[in-house]
């Protein structure tokens, strides 16, 4: 078992929500939020949810995009009356809630309706990460993992440095995926094989945790990732940190006050 970490610099990124999404030549408010985001993404059964966990344990908030998706699917929220409106009403429980479920089985067997519904739900999904990452950023938090399983497919890696991928070969995540959920080996690949490769997704990573191995290999892997991505922050992270803005605005309020005393005495 390994854990691959690319020597790549971990630095500021940038992540960017377009509160309003108009046509070329319309403006559009943007709000920026400067600070460490770590990207973490696995494949289905992959173990990414143990990884996440992990960072929790240890102190480091997480971002859960499939929180987010639950919270969006609500009821009468803006991304449930769409869903319901393209899939029907025959997806809803007897209290009217999405049959969360139900709505998998439709979409992991059909690439169009699986596109469709990644279309609808996107734009409340990042904008709720968006919103839970600017609460932790008012808190403080300097590091933040986003934990995203569609984190290439959105193009959401972007705004993430260093991109970690929790890995498992193929055969491993469908006896995984099986044992799991109970499913049957041909609904198991299907909801494998609706992701992005996990092959595919290593070759994007910054760091690989091969978890094809046992929980203790994945723990010590772990550890080195943990190091990793909560080293020091640079002079450059600092400042666009809040504490790093609070700490330029009371050193300008100091200069500008010190600057009265000597222009009084002189």
């Amino acid at each position: 078992m390994y854990c691959a970490i690319r020597p790549a610099p971990i630095f500021c990124t940038r992540f960017r929500y377009l509160a309003s999404f108009g046509n070329k030549g319309k403006r559009s408010i943007s709000t920026t939020v400067k600070m460490r985001l770590v990207g973490l993404t696995g494949g289905i059964a992959s173990g990414k949810s143990t990884v996440s966990n992990l960072f929790k344990s240890h102190g480091v908030p997480v971002v859960d995009a499939d929180l987010v998706a639950r919270d969006v699917l609500k009821k009468d929220t803006g991304g449930y009356n769409k869903v319901v409106a393209a899939f029907g009403e025959e997806i809803l429980e007897a209290d009217g809630e999405v049959d969360r479920p139900k709505l998998g089985q439709i979409v992991f067997s059909d690439n169009a309706k699986r596109q469709l519904l990644n279309r609808l739900l996107a734009p409340y999904i990042s904008s709720g990460i968006f919103c839970e990452s600017l609460k932790l950023w008012l808190k403080g938090y300097k590091v933040i993992v986003l934990d995203i399983p569609l984190l290439f497919e959105t193009k959401m890696d972007k705004w993430t440095k260093p991109v970690v991928v929790v890995w498992v070969d193929t055969e491993t995540q469908l006896q995984r995926l099986m044992a799991r959920d109970g499913s049957t080996e041909e609904d198991a690949r299907n909801r494998i094989n609706a992701q992005m490769a996990m092959d595919l997704k290593r070759s994007k990573a910054d760091i690989v945790i091969d978890n094809t191995g046992s929980l203790e290999d994945l723990e010590e892997q772990f550890r080195k990732v943990l190091f990793q991505v909560t080293r020091p922050l640079t002079w450059s992270e600092f400042w666009l940190s809040r504490q790093g803005a609070l700490t330029a605005l009371i050193s300008f309020g100091i200069v500008v006050v010190v600057g009265k005393i000597v222009s009084g005495i002189l």
